[in-house]
């Protein structure tokens, strides 16, 4: 009796879990639960898939991983222009995926995305304090319009040899070293004797990424940027330094452009396929295992729920790839409800009561179940370490899916089981 009581108040929790999960994907409105919308891929909502090859065949005794780091971010600043909602930017080796979601002009995408980055630096202009108090009138009041208080020099990346990350030998604060060529080093000279006590900023495709104060006139090519850096901000600006100033072209080999409508059509579908998926297996365990396969088939409901919350809570981004990987998980969850069933059916025919099935069901089917989900996770790892977006997406899904799938298994249909015990229904074996 104690066991069923127990059961029973672990079940009603369950039910409340499902019912706030329930609430949080479908944002019923008699919940003040924040509304948050699931992150769609670009093949569900439609975009470009954009793959790049960087060419390093001009330049040697460069660190290629900081130079593709360095890319990636030009890139995604340029990407940002599109307002396009989290777009993805990712190295892989000497290439860069690019997968920018939504609605936007592909074209236009390709020729920002595909330009060499321009290192320039800039010196101040004649008027610079009052363009500056112009700027500040625009920001507040919204008269006028905005001016760059900086004009272009002679010096850009052509000229840098290299940045580095380096650090003070006093202070051990974090600082970035500058190099330039020979011509670089005469430009820099009379650039930094010009502008002592005015700032020099550096210009990353016309977005400044630094504005260092030039302290005294500079020779010798050799020069440092000091400021309040982390070691990480000092890594990343001497990172974009270099970006900009080797002329490393990347070439598109891969695009594949996705419309919206093909995008909505394809949810659809998707959803459709889980949908009747989801009718099938319940309707499977239903009628081949009666009262445990109806209980299978509501904590299975209970699980999808909790996992779609999950996605929503993580954010994790859904293609057709990742529906695919939730789908599968379902499968491996009804999976191991067989195992546990048809233990518990041998031990319900050998005369042992119902309690006693249950815990024997589920201690016997429980080491096959833990190795065939173990070995799908490996997988799943694998799959996430080694491959493209869209396969990290199914294997995202698949892993946080079979993850639940168990917890659902071994825990909810279990207690659920247990609420028979000593109950009329517990004597009908024929709805076991």
């Amino acid at each position: 009796m104690r066991q069923r009581r127990k059961a029973f108040l672990i079940s009603i929790f369950i039910f409340l879990i499902a019912f706030l999960a329930g609430s949080f994907v479908y944002s019923w409105k008699f919940l003040p639960l924040p509304k948050v919308p699931f992150k769609l891929g670009l093949d569900l909502q439609g975009g470009v898939h954009l793959l790049y090859e960087a060419d390093f065949s001009q330049i040697k005794d460069v660190k290629k991983s900081e130079i593709m780091a360095g890319l990636k971010d030009v890139i995604e600043r340029r990407v940002n222009l599109f307002g396009v909602r989290e777009p993805v930017v990712q190295v892989q080796g000497e290439r860069l995926i690019v997968e920018l979601a939504g609605v936007i002009d592909p074209k236009e995408a390709i020729k920002q995305i595909g330009k060499t980055p321009f290192l320039e630096f800039r010196e101040q202009k004649e008027n610079y304090q009052e363009i500056i108090e112009k700027n500040r009138k625009f920001a507040q009041t919204g008269e006028g319009e905005w001016e760059d208080p900086f004009r272009s020099t002679p010096l850009t990346g052509r000229y840098l040899k290299k940045a580095e990350l380096t650090f003070d030998p006093n202070t051990y604060k974090p600082l970035v070293a500058l190099e330039f060529n020979d011509e670089g080093a005469k430009i820099f000279e009379k650039l930094t004797e010009k502008n002592v006590g005015k700032i020099l900023a550096i210009y990353i495709d016309g977005v400044p990424i630094s504005t260092p104060v030039v302290q005294e006139k500079i020779s010798g090519g050799r020069a440092q940027i000091i400021g309040e850096f982390s070691v990480e901000e000092a890594k990343e600006l001497a990172r974009n330094l270099n970006a900009g100033a080797l002329p490393v072209p990347i070439k598109l080999i891969s695009q594949q452009s996705v419309g919206p409508t093909l995008g909505k059509i394809s949810l659809e579908k998707s959803l459709k396929a889980g949908v009747i998926g989801f009718l099938l297996v319940i309707l499977f365990m239903v009628l081949v295992y009666r009262i445990p396969g109806v209980l299978a088939s509501l904590a299975l409901a209970i699980y999808a729920l909790v996992v779609l919350a999950v996605f929503k809570i993580i954010s994790v981004t859904l293609t057709l790839a990742g529906i695919g990987g939730f789908v599968l998980s379902v499968g491996m969850a009804v999976d191991a409800n067989i195992l546990i069933f048809s233990r518990m059916r041998e031990e319900l025919k050998s005369g042992k009561e119902l309690s006693l099935a249950i815990e024997e069901g589920f201690q016997r089917a429980w080491p096959s179940i833990r190795d065939g989900n173990l070995t799908t996770l490996i997988v799943a790892l694998i799959l996430f370490s080694f491959g493209t977006s869209f396969v990290k997406g199914f294997a995202t899904t698949l892993s946080l899916g079979i993850i639940f799938s168990m917890v659902s298994a071994i825990f909810v249909t279990k207690n659920f089981l247990k609420c028979f015990i000593n109950t009329p229904l517990e004597k009908l074996k024929i709805l076991w």
